[in-house]
C-alpha cells in the first residue's frame, strides 16, 4: 500500500466507514457597537435579528497564530475543518465549504478554499482589525454562497479615516511550545489627510506539532487493521507564511476613495497516516505552495439622489495559485489557478422616522483551472450577477425587516474532448453530451419581526427562503480528490439548492448580566452532498473491486437541520474598574436526511469561563467539553468526546501605553482532541498542551 493510498484510505474511512484555538472573551455588548456585515445601513449589535459575533483587534492579537477556521473554533455554533495547521475553514451550524462565504471587507476572496478542505483561506486573521461572523442564511446581501453564514475579515488596508494624532498602528509577536512556532505582525497608518497611507506585514512559522497522544486513532486502526506508529508528533504539519501589503486613500469631508495591494505566500504540509508500512511507499508526503496577489479598490461618499444619501463601492481582484508538491522529490502534482474579480455597489437610503434601507448590486467574474494528473474538474469560467434590497423599520418598541434578491449564475466549462471515466459512465454521465454552460436564476427573500418588551429585552422571529447554485465541483467533478479521499463524480443536471429557515432570537441584558439565545430550523430542498455508490476504482476511474478509492457521487436530496446556541455572562463582582465574571455557552446542531445522519455534523459543546478584568491585569480560566459524536453515517467513524482546560493572563506594564504582555496555556491537560467535522480527524488530532507567550503594542 503506497502513502497516497493510505492517506486516501484514512481520510475516506473517516468519511466512509481540538481544543478550540480561540474562545472570544467578550466585553458586555454596547448598544453603540455597530455591525458592519449583513446590511449596508447601521444596525447595533443588540438589535440584529440574526446571530452575530464580533472578534475585535485586541482579541485577535491575543489569539494563537492559526488559520481562520481554528481562530473562530469554539465560538457558539462554530467549528473548524482543521486539515492540519496550514488549512482550516469555519463550519457554521454544521455547514461549510460552498455554503459559508468568507469575505474580505465585504467581497469574496476569489481563492479556492471553499472547494476543498485542504485548500487554505488566502487571508490571515492577524491582518484584521475585526472579524464578524453571521450565523444563518445571509444570501440577500451576499448571494448563494452565504446560504449557511458569513465570515467577514475586515482590515484597514484601504484606510477610511486619517491618523489623527500622528502615526498609529500595532506590533505583536508570540511564541508557542507545541509546534516551536513564532508569529509577528505589524501595521502602520500615517497621514492626517487628505492622503493616508497604510503598510502592514505578517509572518508566522511553525514546525511539526505535538498532539495529546498518538496521531492515528485506535478507532481507525481497529477499522483498517493497520498498526499505528508510536509517538505524539504529527509529521508534515509545518507551516510557513508571509503576507505584506500597502494601501492609500484620499479622504475628504464626506467620503474616501482608496486602493490597496496585498501579497500572500504560504507553504504548509499535509499530514499523512503514520502507520507501519509493509512495503516502502511509492509516493511520499506532500506540501502545498500557495501564492496570491490581491488588489482592492474601495470608496464611499455622501450623495443626493432621491431616496439615497450615501453610496459605497468595493472591488476585489485576485490572482491565486497553489501547487501540490511531493516533499522528497519536489515533483509538482496538481496546480490550481483562480483569477477573477468580485465587486459590489450599495446605495443607502436616507433614514426617515426609523425606516432604513438600501439597494445593492453585486458581480463576480472568475476563471478556475486545475492542471495535472489529478485535475478532476475541467477549466471553468464563472460569472454571477445579483441585485438586492434590504429594508428595516424600527419603531423603538417593535419593528420589521425584509429583503429580496435576484441572482444569476452562469458557468462555462471546457468539456470538448474530455474523457468520461468508467465511474462516471456507470452513473449515467457522458461529458460529450453534458451541458457545458449551465445557468441558474435564483430568488431569495426574508422577513423578520422584532419586539422590545422592556428596555433590557429584545425578541425576534425571522424567516428566509434562500437559494444556492451548484458549484463547479458539484457539477463537473470526475476524478480522484486527495482532499476528501474519494473518487468524486459530479452531476451537470443539478438544480439549485433551496432552503426555508426559521430562527427565534432572544437577548436580555442589565448592568451585571447578559444572555442571548438562538433556536433555528432549516429545511433544504435539493441539498447537495456526496454519497458512496459502493464501487471501488483505481486512479483512472476504472471500476475494480480491489481498487484504492471509493466512488462518491454528488447527489441531491431533502435535508433538515435544527439546533441552537445560548451564551451568557454574569458579573460576580465589579467595582473601581475591575470585575470578576462568569461566562458560559452551549451549542447543538442536528442534521438528517430521510431519517439518517448527515456526515461530519459536529457534536454538542459546552463552555464555562471565569474572567478577571482590570486596568493592568486581565485573566481567564476556561473549561470546554465537546461531546462524543456517535450519530454517524454508514460510511464514517464515531469520534470520542473531550474536555480541555485553557488559561490566559495578560499584564499592562506601562500605565499610559497600550502595551500588553500575555502568557497562555491551551489544552493544559494534554487531551487527544479530534474534530469530528475534519476529514483528517483520525490521523491528525489537534495540538496537545501548548504554552504561548507574547506581546501586543497599539499606538
Amino acid at each position: 500500500m503506497n502513502l497516497k493510498t493510505c492517506l486516501l484510505s484514512a481520510v475516506s474511512i473517516s468519511t466512509l466507514m481540538t481544543a478550540p484555538a480561540f474562545a472570544a472573551e467578550k466585553p458586555p455588548n454596547e448598544v453603540s457597537e455597530v455591525v458592519i456585515t449583513g446590511a449596508p445601513y447601521a444596525v447595533s449589535l443588540d438589535s440584529t435579528t440574526t446571530s452575530v459575533n464580533i472578534v475585535n483587534r485586541a482579541q485577535l492579537q491575543a489569539a494563537p497564530a492559526v488559520g481562520l477556521g481554528d481562530t473562530l473554533n469554539g465560538m457558539p455554533g462554530l467549528r473548524s475543518t482543521f486539515y492540519g495547521p496550514g488549512a482550516s475553514r469555519p463550519i457554521i451550524r454544521g455547514l461549510s465549504g460552498p455554503r459559508v462565504q468568507v469575505l474580505q471587507n465585504g467581497v469574496g476572496l476569489v481563492d479556492a478554499s471553499s472547494l476543498s478542505p485542504d485548500h487554505a483561506v488566502a487571508s490571515e486573521p492577524s491582518e484584521a482589525t475585526r472579524i464578524e461572523v453571521l450565523r444563518g442564511p445571509a444570501t440577500l446581501a451576499y448571494g448563494g454562497s452565504a446560504i449557511g453564514g458569513v465570515v467577514n475579515i475586515i482590515d484597514d488596508r484601504v484606510p477610511s479615516s486619517a491618523a489623527k494624532d500622528g502615526p498609529e498602528g500595532h506590533i505583536s509577536a508570540s511564541y508557542g511550545t507545541a509546534d516551536d512556532s513564532y508569529a509577528a505582525s505589524a501595521n502602520l497608518k500615517g497621514g492626517k489627510g487628505p492622503w493616508v497611507i497604510v503598510v502592514d506585514a505578517v509572518k508566522r512559522k511553525s514546525q511539526d506539532y505535538k498532539a495529546g497522544g498518538r496521531a492515528v486513532s485506535e478507532i481507525l486502526a481497529d477499522a483498517t487493521g493497520e498498526t499505528p506508529l508510536p509517538g505524539d508528533r504529527v509529521l508534515n504539519s509545518d507551516v510557513s507564511l508571509e503576507a505584506y501589503g500597502v494601501g492609500a486613500s484620499w479622504i475628504g469631508s464626506d467620503g474616501y476613495i482608496g486602493l490597496s495591494v496585498k501579497r500572500t505566500e504560504t507553504r504548509y504540509g499535509v499530514p499523512f497516516p503514520q502507520i507501519v508500512f509493509t512495503t516502502p511507499p511509492e509516493e511520499g508526503p506532500v506540501y502545498i505552495d500557495l501564492k496570491q496577489t490581491r488588489v482592492d479598490f474601495r470608496g464611499e461618499r455622501g450623495i443626493e439622489l432621491g431616496l439615497f444619501d450615501r453610496a459605497r463601492f468595493s472591488v476585489g481582484y485576485a490572482d491565486y495559485k497553489h501547487a501540490e508538491v511531493e516533499v522528497a522529490s519536489r515533483a509538482v502534482g496538481t496546480v490550481f489557478r483562480s483569477e477573477g474579480a468580485e465587486g459590489r455597489v450599495e446605495l443607502v437610503q436616507r433614514e426617515r422616522d426609523g425606516w432604513q434601507g438600501a439597494v445593492g448590486f453585486q458581480g463576480l467574474l472568475r476563471d478556475l483551472e486545475a492542471i495535472g494528473d489529478e485535475a478532476f474538474i475541467p477549466p471553468v469560467q464563472i460569472d454571477e450577477l445579483g441585485v438586492f434590497t434590504l429594508q428595516r423599520l424600527d419603531l423603538e418598541s417593535w419593528g420589521l425587516e425584509g429583503g429580496l434578491r435576484l441572482d444569476r449564475r452562469r458557468l462555462d466549462a471546457s468539456l470538448v474532448g474530455r474523457p468520461t471515466s468508467a465511474a462516471a459512465r456507470a452513473n449515467g454521465l457522458n461529458w460529450a453530451t453534458a451541458d457545458a454552460t449551465p445557468s441558474f436564476t435564483n430568488v431569495s427573500a426574508s422577513g423578520a419581526v422584532f419586539w422590545r418588551p422592556t428596555a433590557d429585552t429584545f425578541l425576534s422571529l425571522s424567516a428566509a427562503r434562500s437559494s444556492r447554485a451548484p458549484t463547479e465541483f458539484e457539477l463537473f467533478a470526475d476524478g480522484p480528490h486527495a482532499g476528501t479521499g474519494a473518487y468524486e463524480v459530479g452531476d451537470p443536471t443539478f438544480r439549485s439548492e433551496k432552503v426555508t429557515s426559521l430562527e427565534l432570537t432572544a437577548r436580555w441584558e442589565n448592568d451585571r448580566a447578559r444572555a442571548e439565545a438562538h433556536v433555528y430550523r432549516a429545511r433544504y430542498n435539493g441539498f447537495i452532498e456526496q454519497a458512496p455508490t459502493g464501487d471501488m476504482v483505481d486512479d483512472a476511474g476504472v471500476i475494480d473491486p480491489d481498487g484504492e478509492l471509493p466512488v462518491f457521487l454528488f447527489t441531491q436530496f431533502d435535508a433538515t437541520f435544527y439546533g441552537g446556541e445560548i451564551e451568557g455572562s454574569y458579573a460576580i463582582w465589579q467595582g473601581a474598574g475591575r470585575s470578576l465574571s462568569l461566562e458560559a455557552a452551549y451549542d447543538y446542531v442536528h442534521g438528517e436526511a430521510n431519517g439518517a445522519a448527515i456526515a461530519r455534523i459536529p457534536p454538542w459543546s459546552v463552555t464555562g469561563r471565569l474572567v478577571w478584568a482590570s486596568p493592568r491585569y486581565d485573566g481567564q480560566l476556561e473549561v470546554r467539553r465537546v461531546g462524543e459524536q456517535d450519530r454517524v453515517t454508514t460510511f464514517e467513524l464515531l469520534t470520542r468526546g473531550y474536555t480541555v482546560v485553557n488559561a490566559r493572563i495578560s499584564y499592562k506594564p506601562v500605565e499610559d501605553r497600550d502595551l500588553r504582555v500575555f502568557l497562555e496555556g491551551r489544552n493544559l491537560t494534554d487531551q487527544v482532541v479530534r474534530e469530528h467535522a475534519s476529514f483528517l480527524k483520525d490521523i491528525a488530532p489537534s495540538p496537545g498542551r501548548t504554552v504561548r507567550v507574547g506581546l501586543a503594542l497599539n499606538f
